[in-house]
C-alpha cells in the first residue's frame, strides 16, 4: 500500500469480498477512505463492519451512497448481475459517477456493461489485476486498465492504495484483454512447473534443490519462487482457486475463438484443470495442478 486517501473526502464502494476483494477493501480503509460494502454472503459484510466499514444491502445501494464503486467479483455472470440487474449499480449510480471492474471479465461482456453504464452518463473503467491474494494483501497488485485516460485517472489514487503498479493499457475492454494474455502465462507457466518439479521427483533428485538451481537461470519465474514452493510443500490452501484459473483460461480460449485464433497450449491446460476439478481439486490453490501431473 503506497498511497493515502485520509483528508480527501474519498467515500467508495466495494463489491465482492472474497479472498481477493476483502483485503483490497481493508486496505482502502486503512488508507483512509469511507468505504461502503456488499458481498452476497452477508457474514463477511457484518465482520468487515464490526471493523468499521459501512455494510449496504445491494449493489444500487452501494451506488446511491458512492460515486465510485469498485467491483471484484468471481465471474462474469456475477459482475452482469451486480452492474446490470434491478438492484445493480447501474439504476443507483448518478451522472459523472464511476465503475471500475478489478475482476475477470470476458471482453465483450465489458463493452457492454460500459455501454449501459454510460448510458446513465456515468464512466467505467475494467482494471483486473494479477497478484492473487498474497498482492491483495500487501497492496501490491499489478493492475491492467482499460477505459478513457480521464477515468483511468480518477481512479489512480485508489489504484495506488491497492497495487504496486497501473499500466493503462488502452481502451474499455483492453484491460481484459491484458488480464486473458496474463493468464494465458500463468497457467501455462504452473504447468510447466508442475511437470519440471515431478519429473525431478520422479527421476530421484530433491525437487526443492532442482527448484533452487532453477531459479539462478532463465527458468526463474514468481510462479516457480512462489507456487514451486507450494508444490513441493504440498500446500495448497488458495491464493487463487484453481475454478478461477480454468475459468480465465476459457476465457481466452473464447477471445481468442471470436479473433479466429487457436491457442493449443492453453487448451491442454485448461483440459489439465478439468482434470482436476473432476478428481474434486477445485478449490485447491491454482498449483494444485502439481497433484494431476504427479499422481
Amino acid at each position: 500500500m503506497s498511497d493515502s486517501l485520509s483528508g480527501g473526502g474519498h467515500t467508495v464502494g466495494f463489491i465482492g469480498l472474497g479472498l481477493m476483494g476483502r483485503p483490497m477493501a481493508m486496505n482502502l480503509h486503512a488508507a483512509g477512505a469511507e468505504v461502503v460494502i456488499h458481498n452476497r454472503s452477508r457474514a463477511v459484510v457484518d465482520a468487515l463492519a464490526a471493523e468499521g466499514l459501512a455494510p449496504a444491502h445491494s449493489p444500487r445501494e452501494v451506488a446511491e451512497r458512492a460515486s465510485v464503486v469498485i467491483v471484484m467479483a468471481p465471474d462474469t455472470p456475477a459482475v452482469e448481475r451486480i452492474v446490470g440487474a434491478g438492484d445493480g449499480i447501474a439504476n443507483g449510480i448518478a451522472a459523472g459517477g464511476l465503475v471500475i471492474d478489478m475482476g475477470t471479465t470476458a471482453v465483450e461482456a465489458t463493452r457492454a456493461l460500459a455501454e449501459t453504464i454510460e448510458d446513465r452518463g456515468a464512466h467505467y473503467v475494467d482494471a483486473p489485476v494479477s497478484g492473487g491474494e498474497i498482492g491483495a494483501k500487501a497492496g501490491t497488485l499489478t493492475i491492467m486498465a482499460g477505459g478513457s485516460e480521464a477515468a483511468v485517472a480518477r481512479a489512480m489514487p485508489y489504484f495506488r492504495v491497492m497495487g504496486a503498479s497501473t499500466t493503462h493499457v488502452g481502451e474499455v475492454g483492453a484491460g481484459q484483454i491484458a488480464k486473458a494474455a496474463n493468464q494465458v502465462i500463468v497457467g501455462l507457466t504452473i504447468g510447466a512447473v508442475a511437470e519440471a518439479l515431478a519429473l525431478a521427483k520422479r527421476a530421484g533428485a530433491d525437487p526443492a534443490k532442482v527448484r533452487e538451481a532453477l531459479g539462478g537461470g532463465f527458468a526463474a519465474s514468481r510462479i516457480l519462487e512462489v507456487h514451486g514452493q507450494r508444490m513441493i510443500d504440498g500446500a495448497f490452501t488458495p491464493g487463487g482457486k484453481a475454478t478461477t484459473q480454468r475459468k480465465d483460461l476459457q476465457q481466452a480460449l473464447d477471445l481468442a475463438a471470436s479473433i479466429g485464433l487457436e491457442l493449443p497450449a492453453t487448451a491442454l491446460t485448461r483440459d489439465l484443470y478439468d482434470r482436476l476439478i473432476a478428481a474434486g481439486g477445485g478449490d485447491l490453490d491454482h498449483s494444485g495442478l502439481y497433484t494431476v501431473i504427479d499422481a
